[in-house]
């Protein structure tokens, strides 16, 4: 004979009715906005709208167009970015790769022989600024440290690189939107 061993079955959590409640409510808020977007509202732009979002997707297309690989050596670091000696072109190893940011300890040669290219996502090469860096956990960036991540053009910046002496060097933005606003920016000035 067979011996069988039954196991009630436990009914499932019943939802309460305050979660109940809120569910219905917020169909209600879905269901009103559908209702909404239903009507029929014409909106015309205006010929300055137009005219400002074809500037706006232009100065976009440029950036993305003209987007470079950043992978360098820290020079200086100042308030809103990094100084970077740029043209370091085997950080793009495991697993240096796996972080915008390389300790200084890592073993890094400067290209030699390289010329850059003008497709985007070349490598960049020379001195270059750097703004808007993502977040790193853990880890600030120090002097000498090395950098691999890919910036936007975002015009020119001015530094002090020795005493007196002031360098003008091609700025890069790390964000989209803000290369965008500082190119919009300064075609505005």
């Amino acid at each position: 004979m067979l011996n069988l061993r039954i196991t009630p079955v436990r009914p499932l959590p019943q939802f309460r009715k305050s979660k109940i409640i809120r569910a219905a409510v917020l169909a209600g808020f879905f269901l009103t906005g559908l209702a909404a977007g239903a009507q029929t509202n014409f909106f015309e732009p205006s010929s300055n709208d137009v005219a400002a979002a074809r500037q706006i997707e232009k100065v976009r297309e440029d950036c993305i167009g003209n987007r470079r690989m950043i992978s360098g050596k820290i020079l200086q670091i100042q308030a809103d970015g990094l100084v970077i000696d740029s043209g370091y072109t085997n950080l793009d190893r495991y697993p240096l790769n796996r972080s915008w940011l390389a300790p200084g300890t890592a073993i890094a040669n400067r290209a030699t022989n390289v010329i850059e290219g003008k497709q985007p996502d070349s490598i960049c090469m020379g001195v270059v600024f750097i703004a808007d860096l993502p977040p790193v956990f853990g880890r600030t960036p120090k002097l000498y440290d090395y950098v691999h991540l890919e910036g936007f053009p975002a015009g020119q910046y001015t530094y002090t690189s020795v005493g007196d002496v002031h360098r003008s060097i091609r700025k890069f933005s790390a964000k989209l939107p803000k290369a965008i606003e500082w190119q919009l920016n300064a075609e505005k000035k």
